[in-house]
């Protein structure tokens, strides 16, 4: 059923919540299950009174090392981040996409975000959005750098703030205000995710056209549970596609 994000209820979430949690009952691994949660959303929220998506783009994003990367996805991150050796790095996958434009539905054409490498502390401070998202998921930025097991333990179990950006326009932590903001007429940004015994993170984004209450957004926590469930049977080793995605030339794109 269709979603009102200036209206979003208890009701709303709870049928929400439901459907993600049985996302992945039949998928294979956990890029299925990212791929099938940000169509529903980017399907089932809509502008009130009419069938236009309230959202321009929908993302979902894990954390995991370099070498647990596609060999796409590591020619990537080695040209991001201008090094050869990332071995032993943590990078921030772009795991599922979907939105308005063509190339935003294909991780392949992310021109940005396919795999961001996290080489310090430093460097995810310098990407202000990233590091927003990190901190107000109530996690410190060394313990996704660096997961410990018993850091690991303790975070897990923690309720996770959301990552909500109420007036994107002018927003520091979305730099791509005339690339993006501007351009495809959006209002606010929210995040959501969690951390999995593995020591990933994992984040939905879904920037909106239309202005998300901070109520709302408080409601998000819930989901982020919903998620964590979905995706939990295949924290493990069952993360990307086995055989991976074909390799193409992206279409250049600001997102």
């Amino acid at each position: 059923m269709p979603y009102d994000l200036t209206n979003f209820t208890l009701k709303d979430m709870a049928l929400c919540s439901g459907w993600v949690r049985k996302a992945g009952k039949t998928a294979a691994d956990m890029e299925e299950v990212a791929s099938s949660i940000v169509s529903y959303l980017y399907n089932e929220f809509v502008i009130a009174n009419s069938d236009d998506k309230a959202c321009a783009l929908v993302r979902f994003f894990v954390t995991c090392n370099y070498g647990q990367l596609s060999n796409d996805r590591q020619g990537f991150a080695r040209r991001l981040g201008q090094n050869p050796h990332l071995q032993d790095v943590t990078c921030l996958a772009l795991l599922a996409t979907v939105g308005e434009k063509a190339e935003w539905n294909s991780v392949r054409h992310s021109m940005g975000h396919q795999a961001i490498p996290l080489v310090s502390k430093a460097v995810v401070e310098q990407a202000p959005m990233i590091a927003q998202l990190i901190k107000q998921s109530g996690l410190d930025i060394a313990t996704i750098l660096s997961p410990a097991p018993d850091l690991i333990l303790e975070a897990e179990q923690r309720s996770y703030n959301v990552f909500h950006v109420p007036n994107a326009r002018g927003s520091p932590y979305i730099p791509a205000q005339k690339e993006f903001v501007i351009p495809y007429g959006i209002c606010s940004c929210l995040g959501f995710g969690g951390l999995l015994p593995s020591g990933r993170l994992f984040s939905v984004i879904m920037f909106s056209k239309v202005s998300i209450p901070t109520e709302t957004a408080n409601m998000f926590r819930t989901l982020s549970l919903s998620v964590k469930t979905a995706i939990l049977p295949f924290d493990k080793d069952r993360v990307f596609h086995q055989d991976g995605p074909s390799k193409v030339t992206p279409e250049r794109t600001s997102q």
